[in-house]
């Protein structure tokens, strides 16, 4: 998938996305502003209830006033006797005697006839108790009435109670009756908070969506780049032995028999070259985790770092260049296969060198760190793009080149080193500057 491609959906994506999040939001605006046109007409309502209940109220305990005014022959002014102390609790001054059962008679008779359908309490002041006596709870149903929730309550009433305290004032509580108004939307449950939910869920799958597609295109890359490189690799000894053999076949080496030997060592040369390049594919690209077979034994690893200088030194370092060597750690011997480890070794100390545009300096530290063996092998190359460091194990993966291949390999090298040092309980680390150079670390435990 072409890099074009790749932007254009996520332009599209985006485009989606955000019309998504446009029709949301323009309902769910909808929504509230509806929800919040009913709250405002129900809170209207029930403040309008709530007054002609008030008012209802005044006019009943004016009534029970003013029967008990005539009753007992008192003519005070009931003007601003009844007060309204909250929305369901009214005060009514008095200034004689009164029975809490003709009280309680009074308002029965008056909330039934003014349509009051409501649970009250009614308490009168004691003034020798300097505190308000209540009755008991009158309850409202359509078969009874009005009647108290309990016979064995206490403050039942009756017309036998004696009952000579003098009053100031009387009270009556309706219970039922709140002035809260509606509560406000709650925030957990607002539309806005499951629409920023449905959005992040919808971004994320999008992200990722686009994470794999740009992963596919570099995994398209690195298919193409190996292909390349496996082309190259392998035509080169063709090609080799197809124009030594055309030497074969067209020259006469009767007097020369020395030039003839050495026609038929570059055809085997190239022959073997070839057989291991073709057995190094097949047997690395089978290879995991689970066929990697290991035969440890105790081995000396300086000793090992010793002789691989010394092979280094001896082939590959002809035309310059210096190993050197830092050997710190206290203890070196390992439990490990002799074999795939110094198979690593080789492969890292030969990257150092290839990847390298002037004389490579090669550093060999090791050190112990708490119960570990710690093998550094930094170099002075061309170093490695941040952007490829974290694909660098992968199988076949090879920093890009296009059609450039002035180095060889097929990209399995790292792969082998990272299953053989996790087959062994160990972890690899790298870190490069790009100009400057790259430095491995090997970590295996001792046991």
């Amino acid at each position: 998938m072409k890099r074009k491609t790749i932007n254009l959906v996520i332009v599209l994506g985006l485009i989606s996305l955000m019309s998504i999040l446009f029709v949301q939001y323009y309902w769910i605006k909808k929504t509230v502003v509806a929800q919040q046109k009913d709250v405002a007409i129900q809170e209207k309502e029930d403040s309008l209830n709530l007054k002609q209940f008030s008012e209802d109220v005044h006019i009943a305990l004016r009534n029970v006033l003013q029967e008990i005014s005539t009753q007992m022959s008192d003519s005070s002014d009931l003007y601003g006797a009844v007060k309204q102390v909250k929305s369901n609790y009214f005060s009514v001054d008095i200034h004689e005697e009164l029975h809490p059962f003709y009280l309680e008679t009074l308002l029965k008779r008056e909330f039934y006839a003014h349509n009051i359908h409501q649970d009250f309490q009614y308490g009168i002041y004691d003034c020798f108790t300097d505190s308000i006596v209540f009755g008991n709870i009158i309850r409202f149903s359509k078969d009874s009435l009005y009647a108290p929730v309990s016979d064995t309550a206490v403050g039942i009433t009756s017309a036998q109670l004696t009952w000579k305290k003098d009053g100031h004032y009387f009270t009556v509580f309706f219970p039922n009756v709140v002035s809260e108004s509606i509560e406000p939307m709650d925030s957990l449950g607002s539309p806005w908070i499951f629409m920023v939910i449905i959005v992040s869920v919808v971004f994320l799958f999008f992200a990722f969506a686009i994470s794999i597609i740009v992963k596919q295109k570099r995994l398209s890359e690195i298919k193409t780049d190996f292909i390349n490189n496996m082309t190259h690799e392998l035509k080169t000894p063709i090609s080799t032995i197809a124009l030594s053999s055309d030497m074969l076949m067209r020259g006469d080496f009767s007097d020369d028999p020395e030039k003839l030997k050495r026609y038929a060592s570059i055809i085997y040369k190239e022959n073997k070259r070839l057989e291991n390049q073709v057995e190094r594919v097949l047997n690395v690209a089978k290879m995991d985790k689970e066929t990697l077979q290991l035969k440890k034994e105790s081995f000396d690893m300086h000793e090992l770092l010793v002789e691989v200088k010394e092979n280094f030194e001896f082939n590959q370092l002809e035309h310059g260049g210096e190993i050197e060597m830092n050997l710190d750690a206290t203890n070196f011997k390992l439990e490990v296969d002799p074999v795939h480890i110094s198979n690593v070794v080789f492969n890292l100390l030969d990257n150092a060198i290839k990847y390298c545009e002037v004389q490579p300096h090669v550093v060999l530290r090791t050190k112990n760190e708490k119960n570990n063996f710690e093998l550094e092998i930094s170099d002075n190359g061309i170093g490695i793009k941040r952007e490829d460091l974290k694909l660098i194990f992968d199988k076949f993966y090879r920093v890009p080149t296009g059609n450039l291949h002035n180095v060889k390999g097929f990209g399995l090298g790292l792969y082998y080193v990272k299953i053989v040092i996790e087959q062994h309980g160990g972890s690899i680390h790298v870190k490069s500057s790009v100009g400057k150079g790259t430095t491995f670390t090997i970590r295996l435990p001792i046991k």
